[in-house]
């Protein structure tokens, strides 16, 4: 995940996180070609130009990997929890946690927020209803 730019000085993610004090998940668009992109950097990867804005997402995804972890890095972690890798509907792939119930590769899942004390919230996703 991209480190909280209020702690780092890090004015390429700046509008990420203060978006996800709003609750609010948002991602970049290149004024170029189109493109979205995820984790935030100053450039296109797709065709390099560095005029890029600040879109939010649908908050809808796709799973596309995901493992479940039983050993906790550090106390803030229950386990067993579970880091998985899905592809927004926008098309970018972001790494996050699943919570609040079982998924599959494939299933269909839904923005949600995990709370932190004194920091941004994260976004992790959910099962959609229905499944995939």
């Amino acid at each position: 995940m991209v480190a909280d730019a209020e702690t780092f000085g890090d004015p390429t993610t700046a509008e990420f996180w203060a978006a996800a004090r709003r609750h609010a998940l948002v991602i970049q668009r290149c004024g170029g070609c189109g493109s979205h992109q995820f984790y935030p950097r100053p450039f296109c990867l797709s065709c390099g130009s560095g005029v890029l804005t600040w879109v939010r997402a649908v908050g809808t995804a796709t799973v596309y990997s995901m493992t479940e972890i039983h050993m906790a890095p550090s106390p803030e972690f229950e386990i067993p929890y579970v880091v998985a890798i899905v592809e927004l509907d926008e098309g970018p792939k972001m790494m996050t946690n699943l919570i609040n119930g079982r998924c599959r590769i494939g299933d269909r899942v839904r923005l949600a927020w995990r709370a932190r004390e004194g920091k941004p919230p994260l976004p992790v996703f959910e099962p959609v209803a229905g499944g995939a």
